[in-house]
């Protein structure tokens, strides 16, 4: 079962979410969290959750929003 099947198609713009962000914020629930944000289309964004973990950064989720969510600006392009 694939939990994002919207996602399936833009692995490669999740990809640049994580290595080019528009924008990054840091979680408002969790500090060691941070979204990645990039945008598909107007009003629309792929979001890439990333946590760093022991030195290693993995990816925790990723979906697409209409919405930049709450939280402290980390960079912004």
């Amino acid at each position: 079962m694939v939990k994002h099947p919207d996602l399936e198609e833009l692995e490669e713009l999740i990809r640049l979410a994580l290595a080019a962000p528009d924008e990054v914020r840091r979680s408002s629930r969790d500090a060691e969290v941070l979204l990645f944000y990039r945008v598909r289309r107007e009003e629309r964004w792929v979001v890439a959750v990333a946590r760093r973990l022991n030195g290693d950064g993995f990816l925790i989720t990723a979906y697409q929003t209409n919405a930049i969510k709450e939280g402290e600006t980390v960079w912004l392009k």
